[in-house]
């Protein structure tokens, strides 16, 4: 938990949303307890009042509402109401695609049909349509949120359990005699739970969003219970002369989602396995170099390789790529290397140059000697010069990484 939230506030901006945000779910908790007016309660004589007017912080509304109560409890009830929106979508949507990526054929075929028609349709006149069907109401409102959403986690969940269903694990599973359910709940969902995550991080901000747009039309939540989107639309009339009114959800609105889909950034990134090796951080121009003790002496050799030593750090761990290769190439002649699938080929080639990413990569030890001139550890400008031009790479596939047009 240490190292995911490590990950997570290693993105500044994702730091920031998470902070708001918890300083507004804080406030909504807090909201019943805190010395508030009663959000419902009018008085005509007091309405429109300014911001920092006497016993109203933010003013009042065209009804004399405390702006700030009903803020406080538009919050609460907007966020209940996305939160709520996204688990359900989550749920469901992850059921319907883990089910038709495990079964596949005709299953499969028939739900993405399905599914395919209702991505067709714009996602808020779908949402428009469930409403009119059901009647305005808030609860009514979360199941259309709900339902628009359920198809976008069922293809994102289903492409999972599509590549998932044909692995090794899962063919030891039913050899073990497991029952498809137990497959699905021991096997398949300890490996898609992630990705449901990452959805649910990055959409629970716009599910808000969507709720408070039917609240704005009059298709949410119905007068007097206030969230941010009929707050919104009660104060569309008075925009112009009396902006306050509107201003205040709308910027509570923007932090909520904004802080929301910036932590669902940081979220994504973190369960991404490459970030904790540190391949999704900005890498360097060159290898990072730290090497101890002397150095190998220089040969006579165009290219000479002498005790090199590359490793990767993960954190507290460290994973010895290279360690220790000696080898030299005179002028003139070809020199082949053989070894098993991660033996270090392809990193020690690398290391020539001062291509392998850093982070992870560190070249610890050792020398790579080219006419005479140490390579390890040289200036960017002087690699950059012999890159392409007096050493070059070929990576494996030459199919797609050599240039059809021009001649080796």
């Amino acid at each position: 938990m240490t190292l995911f939230l490590k990950l997570v506030f290693r993105n500044r901006l994702a730091a920031m949303g998470a902070v708001v945000i918890t300083a507004i779910l804080l406030l909504a908790l807090l909201t019943p307890i805190l010395p508030l007016h009663d959000p419902d309660v009018t008085a005509t004589a007091d309405r429109f009042k300014r911001p920092f007017s006497d016993g109203h912080i933010l003013g009042t509304d065209h009804l004399g509402r405390d702006l700030l109560s009903r803020l406080l409890h538009g919050t609460r009830l907007s966020l209940a109401v996305g939160i709520a929106a996204a688990l359900i979508a989550a749920a469901t949507g992850a059921t319907i695609g883990i089910g038709a990526g495990y079964f596949g054929g005709r299953i499969d075929n028939v739900i993405m049909r399905v599914v395919d028609m209702l991505m067709a349709f714009p996602y808020i006149l779908l949402a428009l349509a469930i409403v009119a069907a059901l009647g305005p109401g808030l609860m009514n409102a979360l199941i259309a949120v709900a339902a628009v959403n359920v198809p976008f986690f069922a293809r994102n969940i289903r492409g999972i359990t599509v590549g998932l269903a044909g692995r090794e694990f899962i063919d030891a599973a039913r050899l073990a005699g497991m029952g498809h359910t137990k497959i699905i709940l021991t096997e398949l969902l300890p490996n898609v739970l992630p990705v449901i995550v990452i959805a649910m991080s990055t959409t629970v901000g716009w599910m808000i969003l969507e709720t408070a747009g039917l609240s704005f039309l009059g298709l949410g939540s119905q007068p007097p219970q206030a969230d941010l989107g009929s707050m919104l639309g009660e104060a569309r009339s008075a925009m112009i002369s009396h902006p306050h009114t509107s201003v205040v959800p709308g910027i509570m609105i923007f932090l909520i989602v904004m802080s929301i889909n910036l932590l669902g950034d940081g979220v994504r990134d973190a369960l991404d396995p490459r970030l904790r090796s540190g391949a999704l951080s900005r890498p360097r121009a060159t290898t990072l170099v730290d090497r101890k003790g002397p150095l190998p002496a220089p040969t006579d050799d165009l290219l000479s390789i002498r005790d090199l030593e590359t490793q990767f750090h993960v954190g507290a761990r460290t994973y010895k790529a290279v360690g220790g290769v000696s080898l030299a190439v005179k002028p003139g002649e070809c020199l082949g290397v053989i070894g098993e699938s991660g033996s270090g080929k392809s990193v020690t080639a690398l290391s020539v140059m001062g291509l392998v990413a850093s982070p992870p990569g560190i070249i610890t030890a050792g020398a790579v000697y080219f006419q005479g001139e140490d390579l390890i550890g040289a200036a960017y400008e002087t690699l950059r010069q012999k890159r392409g031009d007096r050493v070059a790479y070929i990576f494996q596939d030459p199919l797609s990484t050599l240039h059809p047009l021009y001649r080796v």
